[in-house]
């Protein structure tokens, strides 16, 4: 079987170095790489063969990378184009978002992020028409409707995967917006039980008062406003899976129903007098650290056994390496088709803010994040002003504050600097949307004092 060809990639560039860098990486990475030492010299290529990815500066002295790019989408319309640039203006990137770059990447740039922009840009070629592309997405990325490729989440596909099929009750415990209800509808999506309800049960929001009724329903005139009977949501959830959202929030009343509900599998309704029968499968998720509830007797030992037969536990979205993009592409495209818009591509310098905000609220806050971008964005690609990042900065001065406490076992002064430093540098890059020349104006400091306090810190926003 013969092997399929190389990849070819032109790279446009007036500086000798970059060319040869790209040239060295690119070939190691086993690419077919040609180059060009200007925009001219790149036409003339592009005339007489065709490439799979063109990757261009976009400041070049004799031609701008924009000609190039209108000039490869007139003689080569199936080549993909990268842009890079030190000195590309945020309408710059718009402008060459809008004549059909793939994406815009800022110097200096991450080589893992040339890497994977170049393999994600071949592989959508590989894969033109959308319908194909969205398949191929959920067949190497999803597991039923989580997203992502980190090996912390495919710990959880591996887990969801072995425990579906058995009848053994699931604890699934992180922090608030990782999907904890999406791994428990996916635990019953991969069960025998898939065709009988899934039953969520907010323990948080319903009131204390009512949750008894609300679980076991009622006989007709077992307190005042009963005036008929009512089925509980145990009996609605029977042969299927009944799902605890917050469980840590249920009352002990509570607890010591669902407890003997747990070991029986039987309960009364209220107001009756004779048993019924359910057969549920019960998964329960917390936030809470349902052990030290445990300890503190806020919560009933013996029931937490009973719920945490076998633990999943979902990882913050700051700790998932790599599935940033991912998630924010799948939900640029979700949010593009909801709205009507026609947003394509988050830009490289939009992203890497991203990467440096820790998501307190984790994927939820990400999806209304992107969301909100897309609503207010008034051209096809993401920049930063859309990201309302006032709300990472309250994040960040809520920070700095903690930083600020000192405690009692001492402090490592100079690095709690650095983090308060590095916090005012992000925001007046993007407040200056990425231009350094703007940023150190806000600053109060000079060019070479803030790139050297760029390099020192090692931040990668977004140039001139």
């Amino acid at each position: 079987m013969s092997e399929r060809p190389k990849d070819s990639i032109l790279v446009v560039d007036d500086e000798r170095s970059m060319r040869e860098f790209l040239e060295i990486f690119l070939t190691k990475e086993g690419y077919q790489v040609t180059l060009a030492n200007s925009g001219e010299e790149a036409c003339e290529l592009l005339a007489n063969q065709e490439f799979d990815l063109l990757i261009t500066d976009i400041k070049m002295k004799d031609t701008d990378g924009i000609d190039v790019l209108k000039r490869a989408k007139e003689v080569s319309p199936n080549s993909i184009v990268v842009m890079i640039s030190a000195f590309a203006t945020a309408e710059t990137a718009v402008e060459a978002m809008q004549e059909g770059a793939y994406d815009y990447i800022p110097k200096p740039f991450k080589v893992k992020d040339m890497k994977k922009i170049v393999k994600s840009a071949l592989r959508s070629k590989r894969s033109t028409p959308a319908g194909e592309r969205e398949d191929h997405l959920k067949f190497e990325f999803h597991f039923d409707y989580l997203i992502g490729e980190s090996a912390q989440i495919k710990k959880v596909y591996d887990l969801i995967e072995r425990v579906s099929q058995t009848k053994t009750n699931i604890l699934i415990s992180g922090e608030s917006g990782t999907g904890k209800e999406l791994v428990a509808r996916a635990i019953h999506r991969q069960s025998p039980r898939s065709e009988k309800p899934f039953v969520v049960i907010n323990c948080a929001g319903i009131p204390e008062n009512l949750i008894e009724s609300e679980l076991f329903g009622y006989k007709k005139g077992a307190f005042t406003g009963a005036i008929t009977d009512k089925e509980g949501l145990f009996d609605a959830a029977d042969g299927g899976t009944v799902f605890f959202d917050e469980v840590g929030e249920l009352p002990p009343t509570i607890q010591v129903k669902l407890l003997r509900v747990i070991q029986e599998r039987t309960f009364t309704v209220v107001g009756g007098t004779e048993e019924k029968t359910v057969d549920v499968r019960f998964v329960s998720a917390t936030n809470k650290d349902l052990e030290g509830e445990v300890i503190e007797e806020k919560f009933r030992e013996d029931l937490f056994f009973r719920l945490n037969v076998i633990q999943i536990s979902m990882p913050p979205l700051r700790e998932r390496d790599g599935d940033l993009p991912l998630l924010s592409q799948f939900f640029l495209e979700k949010y593009s088709a909801e709205l009507g818009k026609d947003v394509k591509k988050i830009s490289a310098y939009a992203m890497d803010i991203l990467r440096y905000y820790k998501f307190p609220g984790n994927v939820r806050e990400l999806e209304n994040i992107i969301e909100r971008s897309v609503a207010l964005e008034t051209s096809n690609i993401v920049l930063p002003n859309s990201l309302s990042l006032a709300n990472f900065q309250r994040e960040r001065v809520r920070e700095n504050r903690r930083h600020r406490d000192l405690k009692t076992d001492g402090m490592d002064i100079d690095k709690a600097m650095a983090e308060v430093e590095k916090d005012y540098i992000i925001k007046a890059m993007d407040m200056a949307h990425g231009s350094k020349q703007r940023a150190a104006k806000l600053l109060g400091i000079s060019m070479r004092s803030l790139r050297y306090r760029l390099d020192k810190l090692g931040i990668h926003i977004s140039p001139d």
